[in-house]
């Protein structure tokens, strides 16, 4: 499986501290976007239905799984631990799983590339396994804390090595009965609270996890789509109290699971569209959970012009069919509480604030700064970079619009420093389009991680993006 979808995917295995030579990429400015393009696999699915099939009894088929390397290093770890994972010919994914507590110890250092939710989630899943691995990463993810992860793990019984700061490269040694935990989360996070529910899965008894505000809830409902028994009170404040009963027999769906297209990678070319002049196109089998839906609800409140059809569950997780029509967005002030459902979207938010009208203010991103990047001060960079007036502190950004009926647009010709982030990177090639001048990007080759075809999806919709 490496060599089909490192392949596949236009990347090969390399030493994580070697230097990769840094691919610029220049987006010009063009007209009307149009067609119908189909959205890569939802990211945070394809981790965890990957996983999941290497803790279950039986096989496991997958469908539409986001072939990017963030899941590929995924995929190569669960290999390294004694999982089977094979891409079949019409590119569905084969996971045959050894149970839980049969994972068995590695013989090299599990490298996770650039992504933290495959590096904080395998976490979970190793402290309840009496082995230990070594973990690291590229030079981006290695400046990633680790500690909100290995701080509740090691009350179950994990032991870590790390670096200072608590950052990878790190050793892991396992228990293979942790102790079940009542953990309640510093900061709401996906990450750590599916680390420590992983964990728990081995333990004997219940280890709950009580959350401020509700993040996604990819791993509950796949959890229970396995045979898992988890439980999810609802809580006043507006968090979540989940429980996980340890030592199940997950067991491998009889029907395929079915990755729905993800919500996040839509936002690139969804506000694309929205603010390319004469744009129309349409996105079908969008992720419509309702913890990942925060930027479609910012957009609309802007005005944009966003109809959604045809809703419908696949694989236990509700999609719909988007169609997207250039809109006159206007700024809005984005509540904090929402920040936990669209984290990962700001930049590309922050790219339609720009051609809006009047003021956006986003409250409660404090997160953005320990992403792939500090994606806070990236994001205001770009836009500073390229004409935009931004203020920004340490857990805010208020991005002032060009657009509106005097405005002018974004001047653009900037060249924008991504820091290895896909994010980034798309964000500013996005904004790109719109604008009166070319803008650049130092490097492009993060781009892959998350949405492999990028670029090649937005030239087919009319965009003009090429190597530089």
């Amino acid at each position: 499986m490496t060599a089909q979808i490192s392949a596949l995917n236009g990347t090969a295995e390399t030493d994580p501290a070697s230097p990769v030579t840094a691919r610029p990429v220049i987006a010009k400015p063009g007209g009307p976007l149009r067609g119908t393009v189909k959205v890569p696999g939802d990211k945070s699915i394809s981790h965890r239905a990957v996983m999941f099939g290497g803790l279950a009894v039986g096989e496991t088929r997958i469908l539409d799984v986001l072939t990017g390397e963030d899941v590929v290093r995924t995929a190569e770890a669960f290999r390294a631990l004694g999982a089977s994972v094979d891409m079949e010919a019409d590119g569905s994914w084969r996971v045959r799983g050894v149970g839980i507590g049969g994972l068995t110890e590695p013989a090299n250092v599990l490298d996770m590339g650039n992504s933290g939710t495959a590096a904080r989630l395998l976490l979970g899943v190793l402290a309840g396994h009496g082995i230990t691995a070594f973990l690291t990463g590229d030079g981006s993810l290695r400046k990633r804390p680790m500690n909100r992860v290995t701080v509740p793990l090691a009350l179950m019984g994990a032991q870590f090595t790390t670096r200072s700061g608590g950052r990878l490269p790190l050793a892991i040694t396992g228990k293979d009965e942790p102790v079940p935990i009542e953990y309640e989360l510093p900061v709401a996070s996906a990450q750590v609270k599916s680390a420590v529910l992983l964990a728990g899965l081995a333990a004997r008894g219940a280890t709950t996890v009580i959350e401020p505000q509700a993040t996604r809830d990819h791993t509950e409902r796949l959890l229970r789509h396995f045979g898992a028994t988890v439980t999810v009170e609802e809580l006043e404040t507006g968090g979540r109290r989940i429980t996980v009963t340890g030592q199940p027999e997950l067991t491998a769906p009889k029907q395929p699971i079915r990755v729905p297209a993800d919500p996040s990678s839509a936002g690139f070319p969804v506000v694309a569209a929205l603010i390319a002049e004469g744009s129309e196109i349409s996105l079908p089998s969008i992720g419509l959970n309702e913890t990942r839906t925060g930027l479609y609800t910012s957009l609309q409140e802007m005005g944009a012009d966003i109809v959604i059809a045809n809703r419908r569950d696949e694989g236990g997780e509700p999609v719909g069919d988007f169609t997207v029509k250039t809109s006159a967005l206007k700024g809005i002030e984005v509540p904090p509480e929402r920040a936990p459902s669209m984290i990962d979207e700001y930049p590309i938010l922050a790219v339609a604030a720009a051609y809006a009208e009047g003021k956006t203010v986003m409250r409660g991103i404090h997160e953005l700064r320990v992403k792939e990047s500090d994606r806070l001060a990236a994001v205001a960079a770009l836009l500073r970079e390229n004409g935009v007036t931004v203020e920004d502190g340490d857990d805010w950004m208020i991005v002032h619009g060009t657009g509106g009926s005097n405005g002018q647009g974004v001047p653009g010709g900037g060249t924008v420093e991504t820091h290895l982030d896909h994010r980034i990177a798309m964000s500013a090639l996005v904004l790109g389009h719109a604008a009166q001048n070319p803008v650049r990007i130092d490097d492009g080759n993060a781009i892959g991680t998350s949405f492999p075809g990028f670029i090649e999806l937005m030239n087919g919709l009319g965009a003009d993006i090429s190597t530089d």
